[in-house]
């Protein structure tokens, strides 16, 4: 069989996704950089949250900023809700899934902290809650969402942030918020830390 028409059609619709949204998510990502630059700032945390594959970009972000992104600096504080398995399994064990995400903001999140919300699929009323849960807390927000979810986008405030992607193939979102995430990253380091050369 001849795959190479499946993966050529695959790589160019994430072409023309992207063609098609970097004039929409530009500002999103910007304005969503500055929030979480500012709370770094004011030694506040950054806790990141999604299901399934939106919590491995949850996690993605939260490594690069613990860890680095493309440069050495002081680690950053960022948490993501779905790394601890333990804590999310007795939580939904208890019958509280829809809680998974909000109970731990109620315990961890504090006034100025931004919560970043991952949603690449239909709107899920775990994070529906968590993003109620940070507003009540006074936290900013920033929702990563996409034309299949209307959800989240009901309840932004206009303080906080959308960042809607324009595609109706789950993986393209996917793909749209992985990029996003590596801008937020970059964002952050050069507000922080200033430019660097890369090799």
């Amino acid at each position: 069989m001849d795959y190479y028409p499946i993966i050529a059609d695959s790589f160019q619709n994430t072409i023309e996704t992207i063609a098609m949204s970097v004039d929409d998510l530009a500002g999103a990502i910007a304005a969503g950089s500055q929030l979480m630059t500012g709370a770094l700032l004011a030694d506040r945390k950054i806790i990141v949250c999604g299901n399934g594959v939106d919590a491995a970009v949850a996690q993605l972000f939260a490594c690069n900023l613990l860890g680095r992104f493309e440069q050495d600096r002081p680690a950053l504080p960022a948490l993501s809700l779905a790394a601890d398995n333990a804590s999310v399994t007795a939580i939904a064990q208890s019958g509280a899934f829809n809680d998974i995400f909000s109970r731990q903001l109620r315990a961890l999140g504090q006034a100025g902290d931004v919560l970043l919300c991952i949603s690449s699929g239909e709107g899920a009323s775990n994070l529906l809650r968590a993003v109620q849960t940070a507003q009540e807390r006074d936290m900013a927000v920033i929702a990563m969402t996409s034309t299949r979810d209307s959800t989240l986008s009901a309840v932004i405030r206009p303080e906080d942030v959308e960042l809607r992607v324009n595609a109706m193939r789950q993986a393209r979102v996917v793909e749209m918020h992985t990029m996003a995430i590596h801008s937020f990253c970059a964002l952050i380091d050069h507000s922080l830390f200033g430019s660097h050369d890369l090799e």
